[in-house]
């Protein structure tokens, strides 16, 4: 009973435990309170953090700047490349048309000259003939390999002297010797079926100068070549020439 009545005592009497009072907050003026403060923060941080890069030598605005400029070089680079690069595409395209013409220049002297040195050896030839008789004759019979595998260009100059009061008509053969495989054979141009081909005719009064090319098969080897020279009419060649290609 005498401890009931202490601890009744201690709780209501003068000895009991002071109490606190405490005023009443709403909660949203708790939150208002609490974004204000960290808003402030987050204001103070983002200011300690510029004020340490400007403290640095780092400020964005003279980086934007800087960034502004390198791009509005590289705008300009870009254009410089482009016309660089057009400007030689034209110079490519005009190098190639002059190196075209004077290829074509290089290739039409070198036919000149040929047909130069052609022209020297004729008049040459012609100042040495000797007492023109009626005897058909072949000079300077040559075949060449040309640089088409195959391919054989053949020159010759017939001569008949005399007076004559009309031109020689006639045909001209070729005669070509060949091995095949290790086998020989005998390749007559014109064929048969070309007989009549105008590149083996002859018509002409004193002299004629005869150019032309053959083709052979790539396995066909050209061993030597004979022409023969045959008036028309007559079956019996007037002149006969053999020579090895070169």
């Amino acid at each position: 009973m005498a401890s009931l009545f202490r601890r009744l005592r201690q709780r209501f009497g003068i000895a009991k435990r002071p109490m606190t009072v405490r005023t009443h907050v709403a909660w949203y003026w708790r939150w208002l309170g609490m974004t204000v403060v960290a808003s402030l923060s987050l204001a103070l941080a983002a200011w300690v953090y510029d004020a340490g890069r400007r403290f640095a030598g780092f400020d964005t605005s003279e980086l934007e700047s800087e960034l502004v400029r390198l791009r509005e070089k590289v705008g300009k680079l870009e254009s410089e490349t482009r016309n660089l690069r057009a400007l030689a595409d034209a110079s490519e395209s005009k190098l190639k048309i002059e190196q075209s013409a004077q290829a074509q220049l290089a290739s039409q002297v070198k036919v000149l000259m040929e047909e130069n040195t052609r022209l020297k050896e004729d008049l040459s030839f012609f100042d040495n003939l000797g007492p023109a008789t009626d005897k058909l004759s072949i000079h300077r019979f040559k075949v060449d390999h040309e640089p088409v595998p195959g391919e054989y260009r053949y020159r010759l100059l017939l001569v008949i002297g005399g007076r004559r009061d009309k031109p020689f008509q006639g045909s001209l053969q070729l005669v070509l010797n060949t091995r095949t495989q290790g086998r020989d054979g005998i390749i007559v141009l014109p064929d048969k079926s070309a007989a009549d081909s105008p590149g083996f005719k002859l018509n002409f009064k004193y002299f004629n100068r005869v150019e032309s090319t053959f083709r052979l098969p790539r396995d066909v080897q050209l061993q030597s070549v004979q022409v023969r020279v045959f008036e028309a009419g007559s079956d019996q060649a007037r002149a006969v020439q053999t020579v090895n290609p070169s």
